[in-house]
C-alpha cells in the first residue's frame, strides 16, 4: 500500500497539467477568500464622477463628511464609477461557488440515478429514458426558461445547470456499474449472500470514484462558462451581485472605448476555466490505469 501511495506521489509531481493547474486554482480560491482584504475600493461603491477610468489611473472617493480618499483603480473603473478590480476579486467568489456546488450535487445526484440503473436492471429502462429525455434538451435553454420561471438567483442558476448535468454522470455511472458487477469478485459476493447494502458499498461504488472525480472537474468548469454566459445575458446572478458575467455586461455596449471593462472579467473567467479543465485533464491521467502506466 506504501509502495502504491508513493508511486501515485511520484506520477503526481512529473504531471505538469494537474500541477500547474492546481496551483491556478489554488491561487484563485484564495483570492477569492480574501477579497476583502485585497480589495482596494467596495465593489458596490458607486462614484460618477469618476467612471469609466483607465487602468491604473487614480480615483478620488468623497466620504460623507466631506473628505477625500484617493485610491488606484488597478483595473480602471465601470461605467459608473465602479472599482473594476475589486469587482473581479468578488466575482471569483461567485464562479467558484457555483461552480463547486454544480460539480457536488451532480455527481451526488447522478451517482444514485447511475448506480439504480446500472445495477438494478428492473428499473434501467425508466431511469434511462427519463435521463435520455433531459439530455435532449439544449442545457443553456433550459436553465434560462427556469431562470425566466423561477427567477434570476445564485440558487436558481445552481438548480438550472445541475439539472441538465445530471444525466452526464448517470450514463457514466451506469456504465462503469454494469461493468464492475460482471466481474469475478461481485459474482463471488452474489454467490455467498453479501446483502445489497453491504455489495453497493464496497465493491460498487469505489470503482465509480475516479471517473466520478474526473467528471466532476469538467462540469465545475461548463458550470462556471454557463453562469458568466446567463449574467451576461441579464437572467442570471442578481445585477447587484458582482459576478463575472455581470462585470462584462455592464461593460458591453462601451467594449470598443472601453476595452477593459470586459478585457479583466473575461480573462478571469479563461484563468480559471483553463485551470479546472487542466486539472481534470491531469486526474484523468493519473485514475486511468492504462494512460498512469505512460507516467
Amino acid at each position: 500500500m506504501i509502495a502504491g501511495a508513493n508511486a501515485a506521489r511520484r506520477r503526481f509531481a512529473r504531471n505538469a497539467s494537474t500541477l500547474l493547474g492546481g496551483a491556478v486554482l489554488l491561487v484563485v480560491v484564495v483570492v477569492s477568500l480574501l477579497a476583502p482584504w485585497l480589495g482596494t475600493i467596495d465593489p458596490a461603491r458607486i462614484e460618477p464622477s469618476m467612471r469609466n477610468r483607465k487602468p491604473g489611473t487614480e480615483v478620488v472617493l468623497r466620504g460623507d463628511d466631506g473628505t477625500r480618499t484617493r485610491r488606484t483603480a488597478t483595473f480602471g473603473t465601470d461605467p459608473v464609477g465602479r472599482d473594476i478590480y475589486s469587482r473581479v476579486l468578488y466575482g471569483a467568489r461567485v464562479s467558484l461557488l457555483v461552480g463547486a456546488a454544480v460539480a457536488l450535487l451532480s455527481a451526488i445526484g447522478g451517482l444514485a440515478v447511475g448506480v439504480a440503473a446500472g445495477y438494478f436492471r428492473g428499473i434501467d429502462l425508466v431511469l434511462m429514458r427519463l435521463m435520455d429525455g433531459l439530455m435532449a434538451i439544449p442545457g443553456i435553454m433550459f436553465a434560462i426558461g427556469l431562470v425566466a420561471v423561477m427567477g434570476p438567483g445564485i440558487a436558481t442558476v445552481i438548480a438550472a445547470i445541475t439539472i441538465t448535468d445530471v444525466p452526464r454522470v448517470a450514463r457514466l455511472v451506469r456504465s462503469v456499474v454494469l461493468s464492475a458487477r460482471e466481474a469475478a469478485y461481485v459474482e463471488a459476493a452474489v454467490s455467498v449472500g453479501t446483502p445489497t447494502l453491504r455489495l453497493l458499498r464496497r465493491h460498487i461504488l469505489p470503482t465509480t470514484v475516479a471517473p466520478l472525480l474526473v467528471q466532476a472537474t469538467f462540469i465545475c468548469a461548463s458550470a462556471m462558462l454557463v453562469e458568466a454566459t446567463l449574467s451576461f445575458l441579464g437572467i442570471g446572478i442578481d445585477p447587484e451581485v458582482p459576478s463575472w458575467g455581470n462585470i462584462m455586461a455592464e461593460g458591453r455596449p462601451q467594449f470598443l472605448v472601453q476595452p477593459h471593462n470586459i478585457a479583466f472579467p473575461a480573462a478571469a473567467l479563461a484563468t480559471t476555466v483553463l485551470a479546472v479543465n487542466m486539472l481534470g485533464d491531469g486526474l484523468r491521467d493519473l485514475l486511468d490505469p492504462r494512460l498512469a502506466r505512460r507516467l
